[in-house]
């Protein structure tokens, strides 16, 4: 008897209405330590009884509200319901005790792993479902519209307001975090301008030992925050060197982040959104924090997200004559200067901006131009002029972070079994001796670190050789070495490497005289808010690389359920970013996912956009 069937039986309905609650509430509050064969825990709950009664009263009222409601059975929402709860199997497992135990370390976290799937599937497509039927059959109703001073600030002047609004709102983090915030990598940039010697030039073979420059870190990034630094230092001040980027770098970002605004009064996106995302850019500590932080990361985000507003310019109006000569010229810039601020950007064009070659026949030879000319600069400058100037190219090692964690975590756990002739292999590409103590499950630095530099491309063939023997043995172990270094990036719980406000020291100990002011207690107080932030129920979630990630996928499957393919598009940078992330060599690391998180504002305005297309069509 089918579920549509049973919906007349009352009886049978209540009992379903009981049982899929049953699986929701234990799904989670059941604490899976207690059937852990190395842990003991006696608690089967993770919370109290009345708390427990709370969650399953509201689960029930809430499921015999929305679950028997007539809906056509949605496969794509199903499947995107099944990742979800993959992910928060995988991620709860990971993030408490650092492997998969909790899905198959014995037959009962194995049986309870299946229970678990069930409630949180069951649980995140009624939400779909829920959230999606809403987007569709319920036009906003624009309560603020009227509001003089909304008005006034977002539509007669949204950009000069907005602007000066943030700008108000980054100032005491512009006065506590003078000159600005430095850690280990931009500290280490400005000592290369500087020509101190730095670790840098360790990870590949120079091509010139009186060139400290590398282009492990942009060149262009390095040239700009190490430049305004060294022209301090000779005037007497590195620190006013410093502030001058700083300035920079904040005006650029407000001016990005006011622009959204002028962007969303063409979408027409609701007033009250707009405002929201106001809220956002002021009192989330992520945007005026890394305002302030001198971290090449901030440039790419910022060029990333006036990329993809671009993008959807081009995708909503293509088989137009849209491509003037300025906003070819305007596209290249950008797209260069993604390309030039992280050495992974140019991955990001590759990946996106081809893809208007399919949905845009009109602008086919314009489009390809817009794209060649960036490419073709990007190769040239990192091909010919860099090496011209003896700057030494990026260690290949930053593009393995994921085979040596594996062979790390395979080395840790059946060491006994690797052979002598894998130790060599293995030893002259990563110093086998300490493999095992270097190994950090979450971050591959430590492994990378011992990179035999001077290895050939024999080295590395015979390593990969090697590699994929030990793969075919013990093929968990990869997955497994694969999901602890990345499991972050999904996971919403997980909370990592989230954003810096102490300088570092290094330039201290080189003798540049680079301080912080006397504002000790501001900074206190700014950072003590920041840290704070994340475990702040509801709004914390803003800044969970995970929620954030997930938020994309259910923006991405529900354009693929309203069948507007070509708005996938837009999206294809995010797509990119997380694959750069499952291939980077830290967990749950924030900054290498600026570029999205920052672009969330307009990544759901677009989406609010193409909502708003769908029901006009309908009417």
């Amino acid at each position: 008897m089918k579920l549509k069937d049973l919906k007349n039986k009352t009886g049978i309905q209540k009992i379903i209405l009981i049982l899929i609650t049953i699986l929701t509430v234990a799904t989670f509050t059941l604490n899976r330590t207690s059937v852990h064969p190395l842990l003991h825990v006696k608690t089967p709950f993770k919370v109290g009884t009345t708390t427990l009664l709370i969650l399953s009263i509201f689960m029930y009222k809430y499921y015999d509200h929305f679950y028997f409601k007539g809906k056509k059975k949605n496969n794509l929402f199903i499947l995107l319901s099944s990742i979800f709860s993959i992910i928060m199997l995988i991620g709860n497992s990971y993030n408490t005790i650092g492997s998969w135990g909790f899905l198959f370390g014995n037959i009962p976290c194995f049986l309870l792993s299946i229970v678990e799937f069930i409630g949180y599937s069951i649980f995140f497509y009624s939400a779909i479902y829920v959230i999606y039927e809403w987007l569709i059959n319920n036009k906003f109703k624009e309560k603020m519209k009227d509001n003089k001073t909304l008005n006034f600030i977002f539509n007669k002047h949204p950009f000069i307001l907005p602007f000066l609004i943030i700008l108000i709102g980054f100032i005491p983090y512009i006065i506590a975090f003078y000159p600005g915030i430095l850690s280990p990598d931009p500290a280490n940039q400005i000592k290369q301008f500087f020509g101190l010697e730095t670790d840098y030039r360790y990870y590949s073979v120079m091509l010139d030992e009186n060139v400290n420059i590398t282009n492990h870190h942009p060149v262009l990034h390095t040239v700009i925050l190490g430049g305004l630094a060294w022209i301090g230092n000779r005037l007497g001040s590195v620190n006013a060197g410093i502030f001058t980027y700083s300035l920079i770098q904040v005006t650029l970002f407000i001016s990005l982040l006011a622009y959204t605004f002028l962007f969303m009064k063409k979408l027409n996106t609701p007033i009250i959104y707009r405002l929201i995302c106001l809220l956002i850019y002021i009192f989330v500590p992520i945007f005026p924090h890394y305002a302030m932080s001198t971290l090449k990361d901030v440039w790419f985000a910022i060029f990333v997200i006036f990329y993809i507003m671009k993008l959807y310019e081009l995708i909503k109006d293509s088989n137009k004559d849209i491509y003037d000569f300025k906003t070819i010229l305007i596209l290249i810039i950008d797209m260069l200067l993604i390309t030039l601020f992280r050495n992974n950007g140019i991955y990001l064009i590759l990946m996106s901006f081809p893809l208007l070659l399919i949905i845009d026949k009109k602008n086919r030879g314009k489009i390809l131009i817009t794209l060649l000319v960036p490419v073709i600069l990007f190769y040239s400058f990192t091909n010919i002029l860099l090496p011209y100037l003896k700057v030494t190219p990026s260690s290949p090692r930053e593009a393995l972070s994921i085979p040596f964690q594996q062979t790390a975590r395979y080395v840790k756990y059946y060491g006994d079994e690797v052979t002598e002739y894998e130790k060599e292999v293995i030893d002259q590409i990563l110093d086998y001796s300490d493999l095992v103590e270097r190994y950090d499950p979450q971050k591959s630095d430590p492994v990378k670190n011992k990179f035999n530099r001077y290895a050939t491309k024999e080295d590395l063939n015979e390593y990969f050789g090697v590699w994929f023997r030990q793969f075919l043995k013990h093929p968990n172990i990869y997955f497994e070495a694969t999901l602890h270094n990345t499991y972050g990036y999904f996971y919403p719980d997980a909370k990592k490497w989230y954003l810096y406000y102490n300088y570092d020291s290094i330039l201290i100990e080189s003798g540049i005289n680079f301080h912080y002011n006397s504002l000790g207690w501001l900074r206190n107080i700014l950072s003590g808010y920041a840290v704070a932030f994340p475990y702040i129920p509801l709004i914390g979630s803003l800044v969970s690389i995970g929620f954030c990630t997930l938020l994309c996928m259910t923006i991405f499957f529900f354009i693929i359920n309203l069948k507007k393919y070509k708005y996938l598009i837009y999206l294809t940078p995010v797509v990119s970013l997380v694959l750069v992330c499952v291939a980077s060599p830290v967990n749950t690391y924030f900054r290498y996912t600026l570029g999205y998180i920052f672009a969330l504002p307009v990544i759901v305005a677009i989406f609010l956009k193409i909502i708003e297309d769908v029901r006009s069509e309908r009417k």
